[in-house]
């Protein structure tokens, strides 16, 4: 299974969730791919990569000059990989523009490994750039954190706009595995209402599970740590553990893995 994380608005824990859900898969014994797409690199250095120490990145595979197996590194984590990501990614738009079928690029690069992972996991930046697309283009499925404010919400229901748009562009409809409710504290009432608002307007579409605040989840990047390795015991990582096993049951009863 392929699996995106995207969204119109940033901050909304999209870095977040696909670091530690790749973590979730490796934890259940799959073998798991996270592909950084996002020119800022926040996956791979909360992976322990840094910027400087990427030899190849998802820009060069992007552009045809490396395969995806040439630029894939392994993790000091057990059963993750990643393809790494870099700042010349932030001028993809115009570069991958001139290419034929720009918006098929990754999952044509993606073709000849993924046999060899039980999933891929896609970070996608902010908006719905080529990037985004490429990740829409090349995913069986796709998540989309959302953070309980007014103004997500708004991003939230643009974005699957958006993506219903791009279907007759992909040629392909991937599946949405789910809304995911991100940042969640129930101390306020503003979070309260956000979060049954989301629950009414979207029913089962979105997950059970929720990602509390959690400092750890927050320290876990710095230390290039999934919180599984950084704070096991934290509610981040029960959240992210839980989300891992829900995530498996969609994917299975719609037939992705």
């Amino acid at each position: 299974m392929k699996l995106a994380l995207a969204n119109l608005k940033g901050g909304v824990g999209k870095t977040t969730t696909a670091v530690n859900l790749a973590a979730a898969f490796a934890r259940s014994g799959l073998a798991a791919l996270l592909v950084d797409l996002d020119p800022q690199g926040s996956a791979s250095f909360s992976l322990g990569v840094a910027r400087e120490a990427v030899e190849a990145s998802s820009a060069e595979v992007l552009s045809g000059e490396r395969t995806a197996a040439e630029a894939i590194v392994e993790t000091p984590f057990g059963g993750i990989h990643l393809l790494p990501s870099a700042l010349r990614l932030a001028g993809a738009d115009l570069a991958l523009a001139r290419k034929h079928k720009p918006e098929k690029l990754l999952k044509k690069a993606l073709a000849p490994i993924g046999r060899r992972y039980d999933v891929i996991v896609v970070d996608c930046p902010p908006g719905l750039s080529i990037l985004t697309v490429n990740a829409l283009a090349a995913a069986d499925a796709f998540i989309v954190p959302v953070a309980p404010h007014r103004l997500d919400l708004e991003a939230l229901a643009g974005f699957l706009g958006l993506a219903e748009e791009l279907r007759p562009r992909l040629g392909r409809s991937p599946e949405l595995l789910g809304i995911l409710l991100t940042m969640v504290d129930h101390r306020t009432q503003l979070t309260d209402e956000v979060v049954a608002a989301v629950r009414k307007q979207y029913g089962s579409k979105v997950f059970r599970t929720e990602i509390p605040i959690n400092v750890r989840l927050a320290e876990a990047p710095a230390e290039g740590r999934p919180i599984f390795d950084f704070a096991s015991w934290s509610t981040g990582a029960l959240a992210y553990g839980q989300l891992g096993g829900e995530a498996l049951r969609r994917a299975r009863k719609a037939e992705l893995v």
